[in-house]
Parts: structure tokens; C-alpha cells; sequence
């Protein structure tokens, strides 16, 4: 059972970035997540370990570079995160004047 679903990544709005592991190379795309789910189903993992061999570079493959690992970076809904911290925010400074 894997740690964590693409499911669970996309109810969380999370983005997925796949990185080349090439240093002529090093791109770095976005992942769409609903295309992913509706390629590998809901239940597959979305750690590292469960996309790896899904993922290769097409840009060093074009090149004719060797392959190289891929990895992967999860980016939390700050935006979201955020919203939530600050709706409750009251300011804390006293508004009298001073003597």
C-alpha cells in the first residue's frame, strides 16, 4: 500500500514536479495530476519511489544522453495554508495613546 495516493495529492492540491537528473540538463516540469490519475488510476502511489520508473527525459532522450534518475518535488496549496492561518488573525497592538 503506497504512502501516499495521486488521490490524496490532488484532494490535497499539491503540485508535482518531475526534475531530470542530468547536469546538461535539469529541466523541470509541472505535473498534471488529473492526467496522471486518469492514467495510472487514483490508488497509485505519488511518492517518489511509486513514479520513478513511470518518468524518464524526453529532452536528454532527444539529445541522446545517457539516462539519469529523475526526482520529484511536492509543492503544499500555500495559498490555502496561508488563508487559513490568517482568518482568525486579530491585531495585537494597543490603539490608546500614550501618556
Amino acid at each position: 500500500m503506497p504512502q501516499k495516493t495521486l488521490a490524496e495529492t490532488l484532494a490535497a492540491r499539491e503540485s508535482l514536479y518531475v526534475n531530470c537528473g542530468h547536469p546538461m540538463c535539469c529541466k523541470s516540469t509541472k505535473l498534471d495530476v488529473h492526467a496522471l490519475i486518469e492514467r495510472l488510476g487514483p490508488d497509485h502511489g505519488s511518492m517518489h519511489q511509486d513514479l520513478v520508473g513511470v518518468f524518464g527525459c524526453s529532452d536528454c532522450k532527444a539529445a541522446g544522453r545517457d539516462r539519469r534518475p529523475v526526482f520529484f518535488t511536492c509543492l503544499p496549496d500555500y495559498e490555502s495554508l496561508q488563508a487559513k492561518r490568517n482568518r482568525d488573525w486579530k491585531p495585537t497592538f494597543d490603539r490608546t495613546k500614550p501618556p
